[in-house]
Parts: structure tokens; C-alpha cells; sequence
């Protein structure tokens, strides 16, 4: 993979729909923090334990000016099922084309999805995700070895960090999008 975007990069903008079909666009967002995040498909159980991560910091966040997106590789109707179940207070993005996924170079490797899966510690993640009621689902037709990445973006449209995930597992520590919502 070549091409990642890295800390100091102006941050790709886009206009997408969100799972509502409102018109989303990066930069109507400039002036706030942004958390982009781009998940796996809607049904993984990993995926949607994030979300829910992210919906108990959701309040928190945006008193302090961070907004949060959510990309999914899956069409409106797999996303409206498994994650929109959620009700997130945040925009969730359908992109089962994956055009906001090759915008910012978000990866898929087998090789890091065989990682995962071979590593001790996912079955801990995945124990979790079980306690919160989200099972291991295949999405028919999902890219099983996309890897999800996530983007801290200033008020004025720079990402401030890059971080693409070594594993499904691997994500930016909640303290540190703490930190960056806070400051």
C-alpha cells in the first residue's frame, strides 16, 4: 500500500450521504475536531463494539468540539440492520463501493486479517463484543480483509493523526482521542 495520508496531511474532502441520506461534507465540519473512522462492514462484531466505545464517549466529545463519522464498507441496507441498530448520535456513512476508503488509502491486507485472527488477544476483543451483544456475523459479500483505519482531524481540515491498524484489533486508545477532543 502506498499513499497513506500522514500526521499533517490536509485531510481529503468529500460529500457522501450518511445512512439517512443527509448530505455529509468534511469541510462543513471545519472549525471542529473530527474522529473519522473506518470500520470493517457492518456486521463485524469488532466494528460495532467500536461504535458503541465511541457512542458512550459521543456526549463527552462534542461538548468539547469533536465530531465523530463512521464509514462502513456495506450498502445502506446491511448498515441500517446491524449498526443502525445502535442509534448512534453521529453520522454513519454507507460506502460499499469504497470510494472514501481509497480516498484516505485505507487498507486491505490478508495478511493482517490472518494476523488478527492468529493473535492471542483477539479472542479477548471478541468475548467482549459477545458481552455487548454483538456475535461474529459474516456480511455476505463483505471485504473480509479490509483493516480499519483512524483519522484525527484539526479545526482546520489537518490530519493531526494517521492510524491505520496493523490488525482488525488495532485502534487509536479511546485516552488518546480523549486527549485530542480535550484540547
Amino acid at each position: 500500500m502506498t499513499d497513506y495520508l500522514s500526521n499533517g496531511s490536509p485531510a481529503p474532502d468529500f460529500t457522501f450521504p450518511d445512512m439517512d441520506g443527509n448530505p455529509l461534507r468534511l469541510s462543513d465540519l471545519r472549525g471542529r475536531k473530527v474522529l473519522l473512522a473506518f470500520f470493517r462492514n457492518a456486521a463485524c462484531a469488532l466494528c460495532n463494539l467500536r461504535v458503541r466505545q465511541f457512542i458512550r464517549r459521543f456526549d463527552e466529545w462534542r461538548a468539547q468540539g469533536l465530531e465523530v463519522i463512521a464509514v462502513f464498507e456495506s450498502a445502506d441496507e446491511s448498515v441500517s440492520r446491524y449498526v443502525g441498530r445502535q442509534e448512534a448520535p453521529f453520522p454513519i456513512v454507507s460506502d460499499p463501493q469504497a470510494e472514501l476508503y481509497g480516498l484516505y488509502a485505507v487498507e486491505v491486507s490478508e495478511e493482517k486479517t490472518q494476523a488478527t485472527i492468529a493473535d492471542p488477544g483477539t479472542q479477548a476483543y471478541v468475548a467482549e463484543a459477545a458481552r455487548e451483544g454483538f456475535a461474529l456475523t459474516t456480511e455476505e459479500g463483505s471485504n473480509f480483509n479490509r483493516i480499519p483505519a483512524e483519522f484525527l482531524i484539526d479545526e482546520d481540515g489537518i490530519v493531526q493523526v494517521a492510524h491505520y491498524g496493523e490488525k482488525i484489533t488495532d485502534h487509536l486508545p479511546l485516552e488518546a482521542i480523549d486527549r485530542f477532543a480535550a484540547r
